[in-house]
């Protein structure tokens, strides 16, 4: 059973101060231009090294290519965070199920209850560095959770971030989500930590 049977998808989110839409290959330059101005940022969210300073425009219209297949497949679910206008890339947004093979393959412990059978998918988030002081990751948190609730009838979801990532930490934990695993995959130096509303 694919990821989209168990939910609803929205198609997209509009506020007034951003768009989030599916990511698709036509938004590889504005997609590249967010990814390589917070590359210092991303490498430790992403435990990979990724992106190095010699990542190619060739090299992300890739890797988009694949996240869009992935979508249209119901597989996962990745929007780009644009300006309302398109006209500047802020982020990037990822909704994976709780079974994806990157979770199967780690070390996950429990921190406050329950077992991740329960969880059945994560999202995860980013925004562009330069955004991260006029707080734009809390108000895209504000508006994914608001989102999640109302509109993808998805529940028993996780937001992740890495523990070594302090300022993501510190947004999820000022709004008042709290870790209840650590997922941490072979040969990382961090692990991931994956927050939720603790009653």
């Amino acid at each position: 059973m694919d990821f989209a049977d168990l939910i609803s998808v929205p198609e997209r989110l509009t506020t007034p101060e951003f768009v989030l839409r599916p990511l698709v290959a036509a938004d590889v330059e504005l997609d590249f231009d967010a990814v390589m101005a917070s590359r210092d940022q991303l490498r430790p969210w992403e435990q990979s090294g990724w992106p190095a300073d010699d990542f190619t425009i060739e090299e992300n219209l890739s890797d988009i290519e694949e996240m869009e297949r992935g979508h249209r497949a119901g597989r996962r679910f990745t929007y780009t965070v644009m300006t309302p206008d398109e006209s500047e890339c802020l982020g990037c947004v990822y909704f994976m199920p709780g079974d994806a093979r990157s979770y199967v393959t780690a070390e996950i412990t429990p921190l406050a209850g329950g077992g991740w059978d329960r969880v059945r998918g994560t999202v995860s988030f980013w925004v562009r560095t330069s955004r991260l002081d006029d707080g734009l990751d809390r108000r895209l948190l504000s508006a994914l959770l608001r989102w999640i609730e109302e509109d993808w009838g998805l529940h028993d979801l996780v937001v992740m971030t890495n523990e070594e990532v302090p300022q993501q930490v510190a947004v999820l934990e000022r709004a008042g989500l709290r870790p209840v695993f650590r997922v941490h995959q072979p040969g990382q130096s961090g692990a991931y930590l994956a927050y939720a509303e603790v009653p």
